[in-house]
C-alpha cells in the first residue's frame, strides 16, 4: 500500500517545458517519430495525467494561472502574452505559490523563462529605454522566489541579457538581427555574453548545481525549484551533441536534447540523495507550435498533437492538453495513470493540502488539489469536475466530464477557422458569421473534435454557458468567499447575454 504521506515536507521540482506537445512525449503517443527514454522513465516510476491541461493556449497566461492558482484572465490580460519589455502582471500583493510555501518554510528558486512582466527603470517613455543598470521590480523576488537566474520573456522577443535576482548579470551593447525560420527571433538589445544557443544547456547546468547546493545546505529546509524551460519554443537550437540524434527533424533533435537534460536533472536528484522525498512535475505551458516545423513534421508522420486537433493557441485540445507527469516515490504508485481532469492551476492546492493546511482567503480561487491522486486514492467529492480554456484571442471554452463547450465559433487561435490564420498552417481565412454560434464536442466519443453536437444538445450547451458564467462572473471557481464580477468588466464576452441565471 502506498504511503498517504512523506516523512517530512518534500521538496518539489516543478519542470515546465515551452511550447512542447503532448505528442512530442513518447509515452503519451505510440506513433511518436522519436525517443523521449528519460521523461518515459519518469512516467514508470510515477504518475501520467491523460486528461492535463494548461490555463491557456499561449504563455503568459498560463504561467500566470499556474503561480497563483487564479485564472489568468481574472486579472488585466484579457488576450495574447506578455512582451520582454511590459511591465509585471501578477498584481502586488497576490499570494502565489512560492510565497505561499516560503511562509511554510520551503526556500524557493526559479531558472529560466519569467514571461509575467518586470517593472523596469525607464530612460525614455518607449518601451525598449531600459536602464539595465538598474534593478527591476516585480518579477519573481517580488513574487516569492528567494533567487532567480534566466530571462525575461520567451527566447526569440527581447530583451536578450541574462537576468539574476532582479538585475541584467551584464549591459546589452548592441542589437541582434531578425531571424528567419526555423531560429525566428525578433530583432532587439543583447549583451555580449547571451548566445541564444547556450540558454537551454545553461538553465540545466544551473538545476544541476543548486541540486547540488542544496544537498550540501544545514538549514533543514525543503525546497520548491521552479525550472521554467525555454524550449522547445523557437528558437530551434539543439546542440551539435544533439543535431541530427533524433534522425527527424531540428524540432525532433532539440526534444530529444530536453528529453536528455531532464534525465541528467534526475540523475542529480539521485546522485545528492534528494530523489526520495521530491516531488517531481513535468509539464509544458501550451501544445506545440506550428512555426516550429509543423510541415516538416507531417512530411515524416509525427503528429506533435496526438490525434488531437489544433496546436498552440487554439481552444481545440492541441493548444492546452499536455504532458503531466508526477513522480512521488513512495507515495505515488509507481507506473500508474489517472485520467482525472487536471489543470496546472491546481499546484496551489496540492501544496497547501500536502502540507496539512487550507487555501488562504483571497488567494488560488481556482485550484483544487490533486493530492488524493498522488497518493493513488481515488478522486474524492472535492475533486476538479470542471476546468475553463482560453485562446490567443481571449476566447473562452469550458469542459464538464465529456462535454466541452467553446463559447466561439472558430478555433479561438491560430488554426482554421478563423478570420486570420497561421501562415505556418497554410490555412484559408474564414467567415466565422456563417458558423454556428457554438461549438459542443462530446471528448470520449469523438477526441478530435470533429463532430459539433450543440445543435443537437441545446440542454447541455445551455447548461454549460451557464457554468462558464457563473464561474466568470462569481470572480472564482472554488468554495469561499465570493467577490462577484460586473458585467460592465466583460465588454467583449458576447456570449454571456445567451446564458442568463
Amino acid at each position: 500500500m502506498i504511503g498517504t504521506h512523506a516523512a517530512s515536507p518534500p521538496n518539489i521540482l516543478y519542470i515546465l517545458a515551452d511550447d512542447l506537445g503532448v505528442g512530442d512525449v513518447a509515452c503519451y503517443n505510440a506513433s511518436s517519430r522519436w525517443a523521449t527514454p528519460h521523461l518515459d522513465q519518469l512516467a514508470r516510476e510515477g504518475l501520467r495525467f491523460t486528461d492535463a491541461h494548461s490555463a491557456s493556449g499561449v504563455c503568459t497566461p498560463s504561467r500566470y494561472t499556474l503561480l497563483t492558482g487564479r485564472y489568468s484572465w481574472r486579472g488585466r490580460l484579457k488576450e495574447g502574452v506578455t512582451q520582454g519589455y511590459d511591465g509585471s502582471l501578477i498584481e502586488p500583493g497576490r499570494l502565489t505559490v512560492p510565497a505561499f510555501l516560503r511562509q511554510q518554510g520551503y526556500t524557493t528558486a526559479m531558472l529560466g523563462k519569467w514571461h509575467l512582466g518586470l517593472d523596469w527603470v525607464r530612460r525614455g517613455p518607449r518601451a525598449e529605454e531600459v536602464d539595465f543598470a538598474q534593478p527591476f521590480g516585480g518579477g519573481p523576488l517580488a513574487h516569492g522566489f528567494d533567487q532567480f537566474y534566466g530571462i525575461s520573456a520567451s527566447l526569440d522577443m527581447p530583451p536578450y541579457v541574462w537576468l539574476e535576482n532582479d538585475r541584467a548579470t551584464t549591459l546589452p551593447s548592441g542589437q541582434t538581427a531578425s531571424s528567419p525560420a526555423p531560429k525566428l527571433w525578433r530583432a532587439g538589445a543583447i549583451s555580449p555574453d547571451f548566445k541564444f544557443e547556450e540558454v537551454q544547456p545553461r538553465l540545466t547546468e544551473k538545476a544541476i548545481a543548486y541540486l547540488a547546493e542544496r544537498a550540501k545546505a544545514r538549514d533543514g529546509k525543503p525546497f520548491f525549484l521552479y525550472l521554467a524551460l525555454a524550449a522547445p519554443h523557437t528558437p530551434i537550437l539543439p546542440t551539435p551533441e544533439f543535431a541530427g540524434k533524433s534522425q527527424t527533424t531540428s524540432y525532433g533533435d532539440f526534444v530529444t536534447q530536453i528529453d536528455a537534460d531532464v534525465g541528467a536533472i534526475l540523475a542529480a536528484l539521485k546522485k545528492n540523495g534528494l530523489a526520495e522525498n521530491t516531488l517531481v512535475i513535468f509539464t509544458a505551458d501550451n501544445g506545440f507550435a506550428p512555426p516550429a516545423g509543423l510541415e516538416e513534421l507531417r512530411r515524416i508522420g509525427h503528429d506533435p498533437s496526438a490525434g488531437m486537433r489544433g496546436f498552440k493557441s487554439d481552444l481545440f485540445e492541441g493548444g492546452h492538453h499536455v504532458p503531466f507527469i508526477a513522480r512521488w516515490p513512495g507515495v505515488t504508485p509507481a507506473g500508474t495513470s489517472s485520467a482525472a481532469l487536471i489543470g496546472q492551476l491546481d499546484l496551489f492546492a496540492t501544496c497547501a493540502d500536502l502540507l496539512g493546511g487550507s487555501v488562504p482567503a483571497k488567494a488560488a480561487e481556482d485550484s483544487v488539489s490533486l493530492l488524493p491522486i498522488l497518493r493513488g486514492l481515488a478522486p474524492t467529492e472535492l475533486a476538479r469536475t470542471s476546468l475553463v480554456h482560453h485562446s490567443v484571442e481571449g476566447r473562452f471554452s469550458i469542459r464538464e466530464g465529456r462535454w466541452k463547450l467553446l463559447l466561439w465559433p472558430g478555433s479561438g487561435g491560430w488554426s482554421s477557422p478563423s478570420p486570420k490564420p497561421s501562415q505556418w498552417l497554410k490555412s484559408t481565412a474564414v467567415d466565422l458569421s456563417l458558423l454556428p454560434p457554438w461549438q459542443l464536442y462530446d471528448l470520449v466519443s469523438d477526441p478530435a473534435e470533429k463532430n459539433n453536437l450543440a445543435v443537437s444538445h441545446p440542454e447541455i450547451v445551455q447548461r454549460l454557458g451557464q457554468l462558464m458564467r457563473r464561474t466568470l462572473l462569481d470572480g472564482r471557481s472554488t468554495p469561499g468567499g465570493h467577490e462577484p464580477v460586473s458585467l460592465a468588466h466583460w465588454p467583449q464576452a458576447d456570449w454571456l447575454k445567451d446564458f442568463h441565471p
